[in-house]
Formats: structure tokens, C-alpha cells, sequence
């Protein structure tokens, strides 16, 4: 079926029939073995193990067991109550899948789940295995817990627990803050316990430094490395994608060229890569060269190929000539994908043209391709921007129904977007949902709430979230703590005000504790004013 770009009047987004194409949704509430590096680099690439919201998924136990667990660290923790004696008298059946299930609860909370990961590595019958110890390593490496986290990895050393998918958690971690020199050190560890280093691991070190724009530094392990390990070809396309990314297009010329020089052709991955980094540096002559390049000598385009053209046009609102891409695509016996019907949906959307967004979802499914998690949220962005909560909650509930579970960027959108148009109490519903699904607030999501309930006059209940980040071992919500102090001071309590200045002082935060304080002082003196008049 040819696409074409509908010539009748433009539907108003508000018109849109969600309501018939929902209809009928309600909101519910409702032998681990050790890889090789090329096995579980693999898998990685493969994407076969199970996911959550794309991060990876552990095996299912009694949910009604992990939400009782759940249940009391939430509520004692918050208090600062001995969480882990009334974990002890609640006759918890421990399991490395309840370990697991309940630390991914927790994983934007490293205070509470190492709490809960130490109770449990000391009840009796129950030992931590490479599994627990890699969910508790992704927590710290995730929260730059390095200290804490090397400290688990020499454990898991002692005990033989280490795994290649743990010295990629570490790698990864490092990479992301920008430590090289700690990422590189892992590959000492690995030899300390015997671990052999070979391509694929050096391979996954440099994609984690081109993850995290560390191109540079990943080219100089490169060079230091050449006599110890044989390059392949995902090796050169590694160190391409990550110059592409950082948009040296000179640097990725040169990598191309010593991929051929060393024998190794450039596949249709390297090509798809080279020409996103052509589009991202804005040659997009250069880019529509090459693509002509590979239909006429090869690698013929994939889905991915044309993807990368056609989001790129519809960045551009170049819809046109995007349907034109697709159906050429069609045309050469290339079938479309989810992704690609996500790019045009989210470029017909800009423009308002609801009428086809609403044909191209009846034809996604009509080929077989029913919307995933990304059209979903691409979607729910859509309506959001356009302050229209309402419809981004049928979207949601639509989500559900096909059994995609929703991400913490799903509940975020629909959150901020409800507070946006002053519905606090159907903010405050999205939040609970939230938590009720099990889905953990991350910074953004407390920021969000946070903003809501100042803006409600609830700054005494916001003051208590943000204490609760804090006690949580998350970061402060980046606010204007000025104007949170004006706010405050109109509706709030100097007590939890100086409460909360407090904390932020011995947290570090010295200029948030010192605005706040002023704030509690300017209080005071006016609450005596009002006294003596």
C-alpha cells in the first residue's frame, strides 16, 4: 500500500478520535547461568533477554510478596525506623528473584535498596548470587557509588561470583562519569581474577566511552591497546560511531579509511552510522550521496537506512519528501518497521495533520506492525504538548491494555503535563499510579511533583519530598530555591523550612542552605511583627 499525504482539511489535534480507536480501556492497578564475553555481548546486541522499559528485566516472582516488601522499606525507611527488624518478623521468603524484583523498585534509591541488599546478604539460608550483586553494582554505578561499588566487586572476586556482565556494569558506570582512566582499570581487575580480556570486552569499553562522548579518550585506550588485541570489524564501527556522534566527521573519515586499509568492509551498520553522522553535521548532500552510493554498489539500504533519512526529514517538516523516501522503500520490497512509522507519526503530529497520524497507526497494524513502547511515548509526547493531558491518558491506558509496560518518561510527560494546566489533583493520580505500578520516581519525577505541589500552595509537603530524595540518596531537585523560598514563605512553616536548610547543609549543598535560611530568618521577623502588632 502506497502512502500518501491526506489533501483534506486538516483535523484540529483535539478532534483526533482517541476516544473510538481507546475505546473501551480502563486504568488497571495491578536458571540464571554465567556468559561468556561473547555471549553476553551478544545478547546485548541480539536484545534477547527480556526488557522493562528497555533496562534489563528479572525473572518474575509473587508480585504480591515483592509489594509487601516494597511496602514496609517505603514506609520505615522514610521514617527512619529499624527497617530490618520488621523485615525479620515478616516471615519474608527470600529468593534471588525477590532480591532482584525488589531492588528494581528501588534503583533511583541507592540508600534504601543497599539497606534492603545488606538485610538480605545476612538472613540465614540465604546467599547472594551474581544476579543480586549485578542489580545492586547497576544501582551504585548508576548513582556514582564508586567506592561502595568496588567494594562489591572485590566481594563478588572473594566469592567468585564475577560475571563479564559485572565488569560491564562498572565499565559502563565509569564511561558515563567520564572516569576513563577507572573504566580502563577494570580490564586490571578482570586479569586479577583471571578473567581473559579479549575483543569483545575491549569492544563494549570503547561503546561505553563513545556512550558518553569519550570518543577521544576511547581512540587513546585504542592506540595504547594495539599490540595486546586483534581489532575486528565491530571495533572499527565502534570508534566510527562514537566520532560521528561527537560530530567529527574528519576523525570518522580517517577510522573509515583504516577499516579498508586493514581488510575489514564497511557493512551496512558502518553505513547507517556514517550517514547519520553525514545528517547530524548537516551534509545533507553528502549524506544523499551515499545513499544513492549503496543502492547502486551496496550494502542496499535496510529499514534502518531509509529511518534515518526519513526522521531527519521530519525534523526538517519535509513531510513530503519523507513519504516519498518511505514509499520508495516500500517499492524496493523493504518493509517498514515500528520505529519508522513512529518517526512519521511524530512528524505528521507537529503539524497537526491528525487524520494521518490516525491512518498510519490503523496501517502500522494492519501490516503487522502494532505500536511499541516508543510509539506509545512519541504519542503521549505529542498530546502533552499540546496541554492535552486528557488524551495522553488514553493513550496510557491503551499502552497497558497491549501489555507494554510504561516507562518513568511516560509517567513523567503526563505528570508535568497535568500540572502545567493547574490539575493538581489528576497530577497527583499519575503519581500514585506511578508507585502503585511499581515504576520508581527518578530525579525528573520528583522535580516534577515537587514544582506541582509548590505551585498547589502545598510547600510544606514539598518540603517533605525533597527531604525524602535526600534521605533516599538522591540528588537535590534542580528548583529555583529563591523563588521555592518566596513561595514558601507565603503558605509554609519556618520550622520545616529550617529543617530542610539544615539538611541541605550537611548534605553540601551550601548555597541552597544558605538562600533557605534567609528565607527562615525573613519568616521569623515577620511572624514577631505580626505578634507585636
Amino acid at each position: 500500500m502506497t502512502l500518501s499525504i491526506s489533501h483534506k482539511t486538516t483535523t484540529s489535534i483535539s478532534k483526533l478520535p482517541f476516544s473510538t480507536l481507546f475505546a473501551g480501556s480502563s486504568l488497571p492497578h495491578g536458571p540464571y547461568t554465567t556468559l561468556t564475553a561473547t555471549q553476553f555481548l551478544q545478547r546485548q546486541r541480539n536484545g534477547c533477554q527480556r526488557r522493562r522499559g528497555g533496562e534489563q528485566m528479572c525473572l518474575p516472582c509473587d508480585p504480591d510478596e515483592v509489594d509487601r516488601v516494597c511496602k514496609v522499606i517505603d514506609e520505615l525507611f522514610a521514617l527512619d525506623r529499624n527497617m530490618e527488624a520488621v523485615l525479620d518478623e515478616c516471615g519474608v521468603m527470600l529468593s534471588h528473584d525477590l532480591v532482584v524484583d525488589v531492588l528494581h523498585r528501588f534503583k533511583h534509591a541507592r540508600k534504601p535498596a543497599f539497606r534492603f541488599f545488606c538485610w538480605a546478604g545476612k538472613m540465614p539460608g540465604f546467599e547472594h548470587d551474581s544476579r543480586t550483586y549485578n542489580s545492586m553494582m547497576s544501582i551504585l554505578g548508576k548513582t556514582r557509588q564508586f567506592e561502595t561499588m568496588v567494594a562489591l566487586l572485590e566481594e563478588m572476586g572473594e566469592k567468585g561470583f564475577l560475571t563479564m556482565e559485572t565488569f560491564s556494569i562498572a565499565i559502563k558506570a565509569f564511561a558515563s562519569a567520564k572516569e576513563r582512566k577507572k573504566a580502563v582499570g577494570i580490564f586490571d581487575m578482570m586479569k586479577k581474577y583471571k578473567i581473559k580480556v579479549g575483543v569483545d570486552a575491549v569492544n563494549f569499553l570503547f561503546d561505553s566511552l563513545g556512550a558518553a562522548k569519550l570518543v577521544k579518550e576511547a581512540q587513546v585506550v585504542f592506540e595504547k591497546l594495539r599490540d595486546r588485541f586483534v581489532p575486528n570489524l565491530q571495533t572499527y564501527t565502534i570508534l566510527l560511531n562514537g566520532w560521528c556522534k561527537v560530530r567529527n566527521l574528519l576523525e570518522a573519515g580517517r577510522v573509515w579509511n583504516e577499516m579498508i586499509d586493514k581488510g575489514f568492509m564497511p557493512d551496512i551498520v558502518a553505513h547507517n552510522i556514517m550517514l547519520q553522522g553525514l545528517l547530524k553535521c548537516q551534509k545533507k548532500s553528502d549524506s544523499i550521496k551515499l545513499f544513492e552510493v549503496m543502492k547502486a554498489k551496496g550494502p542496499l539500504p535496510d529499514v534502518r537506512s531509509y529511518t534515518i533519512l526519513i526522521q531527519d526529514l521530519c525534523k526538517r517538516n519535509m513531510m513530503q519528501e519523507a513519504v516519498d523516501y518511505f514509499n520508495e522503500m516500500v517499492d524496493r520490497g523493504c518493509q517498514p518497521d515500528a520505529a519508522l512509522y513512529t518517526c512519521l507519526i511524530t512528524g505528521f503530529g507537529r503539524q497537526r495533520k491528525m487524520d494521518t497520524v490516525y491512518d498510519l497507526l490503523k496501517e502500522m497494524r494492519e501490516r503487522g506492525y502494532p505500536p511499541d513502547g516508543r510509539t506509545y511515548n512519541a504519542l503521549i509526547k505529542l498530546m502533552v504538548s499540546q496541554h492535552m493531558p486528557d488524551d495522553a491518558v488514553r493513550v496510557y491506558k491503551k499502552m497497558v491494555r497491549s501489555g507494554i509496560e510504561p516507562t518513568i518518561h511516560t509517567y513523567n510527560m503526563i505528570m508535568k503535563s497535568y500540572f502545567a494546566t493547574k490539575n493538581y489533583e489528576m497530577g497527583r493520580a499519575v503519581w500514585d499510579e506511578m508507585r502503585h505500578k511499581g515504576c520508581c520516581p527518578d530525579d525528573n519525577s520528583y522535580t516534577v511533583f515537587i514544582g506541582g505541589l509548590i505551585r498547589q500552595g502545598r510547600p510544606d509537603e514539598a518540603c517533605n519530598y525533597i527531604e525524602e530524595m535526600m534521605e533516599k540518596g538522591m540528588k537535590a531537585p534542580q528548583l529555583d530555591y529563591n523563588k521555592f523560598g518566596a513561595d514558601f514563605s507565603k503558605y509554609g512553616n519556618p520550622v520545616i523550612l529550617e529543617e530542610l536548610a539544615r539538611k541541605m547543609n550537611f548534605a553540601g549543598k551550601f548555597e541552597v542552605s544558605n538562600v533557605l535560611a534567609s528565607w527562615v530568618d525573613m519568616m521569623k521577623k515577620n511572624s514577631k511583627r505580626t505578634v507585636a502588632t
